[in-house]
């Protein structure tokens, strides 16, 4: 039998009784045991009787209370267990650090900056786009937070959401207005989560009253609403190419835009159509024969 597999089949890991040793010799125990982990065994299990626990006031101390609450729950959903790294942490510190200086370098500019819903009416096509981006990540992140206590889904969407607002470039006063509104939206997001660097951020974004006080921001269901959308074309069930098409379309306005494609006019070059499929807003599949 490999030792792995005696390994896993008695439950236990390298770390059981190598861990102590090394720590006891003076070697780097994390860097060794990590690769006798992956190459001979399972990856040993947190536990005082191990001498693998982390100590929370060092961790805290080190990265902050913000940054060891956003790693834990991150890190896997709330029912299963994982595996404690520094990479992990690390990763955790270096997204806060970011939105830390992303929010202060633009403060400045934005804290003067006034927004009501009035505001985003008529906007440019960008800004519509950032803004609808801006409502379904709240929309998505009540989901997961209130309905299936999904911590790491919510969190890995607010990441998202903050790549696509720092790599944004606001064009005029609208542009402001709504980079403004998405960061405090992302804010309010993360608050439960990292409350500390969120209530420092809101101030410095030109609120007076801690953020705790303001109400929790409603969905605009009007910046959900998408003039067209983008849908997958497939040709006896595979896909061949995408196509714009307004959204809500019916079936005879997609047909007419499907076959006027030049990819489709290529596969469909003396083949008869058998059936045209639209499933609404979703994809269309061409049957030929």
């Amino acid at each position: 039998m490999k030792i792995k597999d005696f390994l896993r089949e008695n439950q236990l890991s390298v770390g059981d009784n190598v861990s102590l040793l090394l720590e006891k010799l003076g070697f780097d125990k994390d860097r060794i045991l990590k690769k006798l982990e992956s190459e001979i065994g399972e990856v040993a299990k947190m536990s005082k009787s191990k001498g693998n626990t982390v100590d929370p006031e060092e961790a805290i101390e080190l990265y902050g209370a913000d940054t060891v609450r956003l790693y834990i729950l991150f890190a896997a959903p709330p029912e299963q267990d994982f595996e404690w790294t520094e990479e992990g942490i690390q990763g955790a510190h270096r997204f806060l650090k970011r939105l830390w200086n992303f929010v202060s370098e633009k403060a400045p500019e934005l804290r003067s900056v006034p927004y009501s819903r009035e505001d985003f009416k008529d906007l440019p096509k960008r800004e519509k786009e950032l803004r609808r981006a801006i409502h379904e990540t709240l929309r998505d992140y009540l989901k997961d937070m209130e309905k299936e206590y999904q911590f790491n889904t919510a969190i890995a969407k607010i990441m998202k959401l903050f790549n696509e607002l720092s790599d944004y470039q606001p064009r005029g006063e609208q542009g402001l207005k709504v980079l403004k509104e998405g960061l405090e939206i992302l804010l309010f997001m993360l608050s439960p989560i990292t409350p500390h660097i969120c209530d420092e951020l809101w101030e410095r974004l030109g609120n007076e009253e801690p953020l705790i006080k303001h109400p929790f921001p409603q969905i605009d269901e009007s910046a959900l609403e998408r003039e067209e959308v983008e849908i997958p074309v497939q040709i006896n069930g595979k896909v061949r190419t995408r196509i714009k098409i307004p959204f809500g379309a019916d079936e005879e306005t997609v047909r007419n835009i499907a076959l006027k494609d030049s990819k489709v006019k290529n596969y469909l070059d003396g083949k008869e159509i058998k059936k045209f499929i639209y499933i609404k807003n979703k994809l269309v599949n061409i049957v030929i024969g």
